[in-house]
């Protein structure tokens, strides 16, 4: 007894332990970023994916990328994780920060080696971060929001690397249009609510040229009835979230009914009620109606003969964009209606045929606070992607307007924060300082990317560019990633927003953290043989 083993786990726990997890998780996070790295840069590659119902993605967006992948390591998928992280957050730099999180553990691995303890290599990692964001404030510098040109070479910087760069101006426009529009100050505090308020939809069909922001709301419906006006100048629009039928009962209700008269009076206050309500919309006189719910045909035939149009069973989203477009307040009974509910914001309403189906349009609103950006291209592949492209696009210029700072793009601002890095490595003492300057050393990686991923010479241009940055005043020297040669980024207008930069930082060097500090991995998942396996045992 006293020289046997002691079992405490269940044996078909699987588990591992110290230094052969920490290979294992920087491994899988190393595996992670080189399927990520061909997609950095003006330069990038697309990658297609096939999802398990056949249909297929292609694209070059990091979180796109992974989302779409399975994995099965744990902490590849924390990999994964960070990556939406980053673009629920800022909305780009998705592929970057796979990058830089693969090459801050792959830089950890030799001290680890060395025997040199996880807590260390972590306080030097938290060190450098807290240095890294310091200095990239020091780097950054302010802009005028409200200087257009300046704004579009921004949100260009960040279509560049995108399948829509062809057709950059078009989206620049576009992304800056939306997103000035959905802009609020609520007492000096801005609040841009891209998600609700700019919608994007995508028609099949036509080219990408025919693609714009529509100064109101689009909404894929027709008209109720055939004979309402498809066409009316200056609408008054009212918006309702309630049905124009008769309530049915919740439950089922039985009636017992002894005279016939009764039978015609029930049938009679269906149509009083409905009349009731018909009446209550036209007392408000509107020219347009939309509800979230149905319409009976009674209803339509009162509105109609008061020539009012209808259209039934918008989306609730729908309706708070119709109604931010065009300053009317949604009503929730009809006999609340009053004159203030009445929208009268917009210019024009006009039913269209695209392609194959009928689309409502509520535009030349004179001070929309919501939108719709019509996409045209020409399969669903292609829309699909050209709605990303226009998300990172809006969320770009959405991160500049709340913070109207800037850095460097091109790698410039990971080599001049490297530089700084370095040269404080110097002054610290100890053993922390390797670790400390590694980290330094990792936010290479992007420049290097940018380099290979053109296709000339990483090492000697990567030496010549760490060259450039010990020189004075060259902080704003980065790869050209359509040449792959050093080029100054206010020569060629690359900037990149300080928010994104930052968050790209901190999210990467936290997930090295988080992941070196893992040294023991217990799964306990059976495999499904072995179930079986001792099931049949036990029926024995």
């Amino acid at each position: 007894m006293l020289g046997g083993p002691v079992l405490v786990l269940n044996q078909n726990i699987k588990r591992e332990s110290g230094h052969k997890v920490q290979t294992g998780n920087i491994g899988a996070a190393k595996t992670i970023a080189d399927i990520i790295r061909t997609c950095l840069g003006p330069r990038a590659m697309l990658k297609m994916l096939l999802d398990p119902m056949g249909g297929i993605v292609m694209t070059n967006d990091g979180n796109a990328i992974l989302r779409e992948i399975q994995v099965q390591h744990p902490a590849a998928k924390s990999m994964i994780e960070i990556s939406r992280t980053q673009d629920e957050e800022v909305g780009d730099g998705t592929t970057s920060v796979i990058i830089l999180a693969g090459e801050m553990l792959a830089v950890a691995e030799q001290f680890l080696e060395q025997q040199m303890h996880p807590t260390v290599v972590i306080s030097a990692y938290r060190q450098a971060l807290e240095d890294m964001l310091n200095t990239l404030k020091d780097i950054s510098t302010p802009v005028d929001v409200n200087d257009r040109d300046m704004m579009i070479k921004i949100i260009n910087s960040a279509i560049d690397t995108k399948a829509l760069s062809r057709w950059s101006d078009l989206a620049c426009s576009i992304a800056l249009d939306a997103v000035r529009t959905v802009e609020m100050d609520n007492n000096g505090r801005k609040e841009i609510d891209i998600k609700k308020y700019a919608k994007v939809e995508k028609v099949p069909g036509g080219i990408i040229e025919d693609s714009r922001v529509l100064s109101g709301v689009m909404v894929n419906k027709d008209v109720t009835h055939p004979r309402m006006r498809r066409l009316i100048q200056n609408p008054r629009i009212v918006l309702l979230d309630c049905s124009l039928e008769f309530k049915k009962g919740e439950s089922q209700t039985d009636i017992e009914i002894t005279r016939e008269e009764d039978f015609t009076r029930i049938l009679e206050m269906e149509e009083e009620y409905i009349q009731q309500i018909c009446e209550d919309i036209i007392r408000v006189k509107p020219d347009l109606v939309f509800t979230e719910k149905g319409i009976s045909d009674l209803a339509q035939h009162y509105l109609m003969k008061a020539n009012i149009t209808a259209i039934r069973r918008i989306r609730k989203t729908d309706n708070h964009r119709i109604a931010r477009a065009c300053g009317a307040r949604i009503a929730s009974r009809t006999d609340e209606l009053r004159d203030d509910y009445v929208g009268t914001g917009a210019g024009l309403f006009e039913v269209k045929k695209i392609g194959d189906e009928y689309f409502t349009f509520v535009t030349e609103c004179k001070d929309p606070k919501a939108c719709t950006i019509l996409l045209r291209g020409a399969s669903k592949e292609i829309l699909a992607e050209v709605e990303r492209n226009l998300q990172d696009a809006m969320q770009v210029c959405r991160n500049v307007l709340l913070q109207p700072c800037l850095v460097p793009g091109g790698g410039a601002v990971e080599m001049a924060v490297s530089q700084r890095l370095t040269e404080r490595s110097r002054s610290l003492t100890g053993v922390q300082q390797w670790p400390y300057r590694a980290a330094a050393q990792a936010l290479e990686v992007v420049p290097r990317t940018l380099i290979q991923n053109c296709g000339s010479c990483a090492i000697r241009t990567l030496t010549s560019l760490r060259a450039k940055h010990t020189q004075e005043r060259s902080g704003v020297w980065g790869v050209n990633g359509e040449t792959g040669a050093l080029a100054d980024m206010t020569a060629l207008g690359i900037w990149e927003p300080l928010a994104v930069k930052a968050q790209t930082y901190k999210t990467a060097v936290e997930t090295a953290i988080l992941l070196l500090r893992i040294d023991d991995i217990v799964s306990g998942h059976k495999k499904k043989g072995e179930e079986q396996a001792q099931g049949g045992q036990g029926a024995e």
